[in-house]
């Protein structure tokens, strides 16, 4: 079977076919999706694979990251060879244990933090959830009301809203059209039954950056626990926890360089929080679970190494950023979602005027770039963004919208491939569009 496409690398793409077709003609929508005008094809079974030459991109960053090679290897001994329980006391239970301590003072190194403040867990969804219901459990006494920002991930605002049906009072705060709560607004809102004000470091989709440092000042003058989100900016933008006047603080590994299924939450000493899973006298008591040594080990790594390389990373990152924004931005009817200065160094979050965003992905993906229309966690989701919707879009502005996020491998080819690609993935979209210029709801 002979199929000429013209499709990305090591991918293959599945186009069912009835099975006594010869041949298949793209018409209409499918004509825009590939530049391809026929495809010859034996039966199979009503199936053809696709696949071509062409570069791949990845711009994805901001929902995982591939595992630093060096971070590889330092997890490698302890698939197999020092695979202790850290509760035993034998030899290869104190191996583990001592593995484990010294990671621990390698992330609380990272945002100075001291290491019986630093307690690992399985995500940072796990870590925000322990946060919420954690603090509401423990100061339920002091009162009921807990703040949280309208563009909180949703593993902040799903727990507020399940706290809420507990009889909890939740208060969303407003943004800006950039991103960005106010900071007088904030420090009005807080009553003295306010026991937790949860703001996330920077946001996964539009990149903005709070002011948590401020943030921090409020909520320590009003005697409130201040928690923050910072799985988008650990390992990124320099965090620290002093300074900052950070009461908790949310992070993961997945998100620098390091390995799925570990995360971490900072808890500063004399917090009154109760743990989310008990069972055990693991964590210093606040996580009750078999240790995952070996994906805490490679979090470690990833620490060490950002610790170091950080500051040239988000250099680098921010050149290729506005690189990519500026492009992006010559394209008509095209715009920026949040801050244009106080964001993420690897972060552009655009909307298009007249396109859907996932017709926009296809394209993209099928050009072999990756990207995102928002958050990772809801991209199955049919509902316009609430991050989106939170800074003023329409829903069908909201709909048009890409996230391009960078890392540490991307580079100044995969930008120009991505501004050669986008704005004629962009093009051909419109011209089929029903959302023509004029066009109201």
């Amino acid at each position: 079977m002979i199929v000429p496409t013209k499709y990305p690398p090591s991918r293959v793409h599945l186009i069912i076919v009835r099975q006594n077709y010869r041949q298949i003609h793209f018409h209409n929508f499918l004509d825009t999706l590939m530049p391809v005008a026929k495809l010859n094809l034996n039966r199979y079974n009503g199936v053809m694979f696709l696949s071509d030459t062409k570069m791949e991109v990845y711009m994805d960053y901001a929902a995982t990251t591939p595992v630093d090679p060096r971070v590889l290897k330092a997890m490698k001994p302890y698939f197999n060879k020092k695979y202790g329980n850290t509760m035993s006391l034998h030899k290869q239970g104190r191996e583990a244990k001592e593995a484990l301590e010294e990671s621990r003072n390698a992330v609380a190194a990272l945002m100075n933090a001291e290491p019986n403040e630093t307690i690992f867990m399985g995500s940072a969804t796990e870590s925000s959830n322990t946060v919420l219901k954690g603090i509401a459990y423990a100061n339920k006494k002091k009162g009921k009301h807990i703040i949280v920002s309208a563009i909180e991930h949703n593993c902040v605002l799903e727990p507020a809203g399940w706290l809420e049906k507990q009889g909890y009072e939740i208060t969303c705060l407003p943004v800006d059209n950039f991103g960005l709560i106010n900071l007088t607004q904030l420090e009005n809102t807080i009553r003295k039954d306010t026991i937790l004000v949860s703001i996330m470091h920077a946001n996964n989709e539009i990149g903005t950056i709070q002011d948590i440092q401020k943030i921090g000042k409020i909520c320590k003058e009003k005697d409130v626990y201040f928690h923050s989100d910072a799985a988008q900016t650990f390992g990124k933008i320099p965090i620290d926890v002093k300074k900052m006047n950070i009461d908790l603080l949310s992070f993961s590994s997945h998100k620098m360089y390091g390995p799925k299924g570990v995360g971490g939450l900072y808890i500063k000493k004399g917090t009154k929080i109760e743990p989310l899973l008990h069972g055990g006298g693991h964590e210093f008591k606040k996580r009750a679970s078999t240790v995952n040594v070996v994906g805490i080990v490679g979090f470690a790594e990833a620490a060490k190494i950002q610790e170091k390389e950080m500051e040239s990373d988000a250099k680098k990152q921010t050149i290729l950023r506005d690189k990519l924004i500026k492009g992006l931005l010559n394209i008509d009817d095209s715009h920026l979602n949040g801050h244009l200065t106080e964001r993420l160094p690897n972060n552009t979050s655009f909307w298009f005027a007249y396109i859907e965003g996932e017709s926009l992905l296809m394209q993209l993906d099928i050009a072999g770039v990756s990207a995102s229309t928002g958050s990772a966690c809801s991209s199955d989701s049919l509902e316009a963004s609430h991050v989106l919707r939170a800074i003023g879009l329409k829903p069908q502005e909201a709909h048009g919208s890409l996230r391009l996020s960078l890392g540490k491998y991307t580079t100044v080819e995969d930008v120009d491939y991505v501004l050669e690609v986008a704005p004629k993935s962009v093009e051909r979209l419109r011209k089929i569009s029903p959302f023509k210029k004029g066009w109201k709801q």
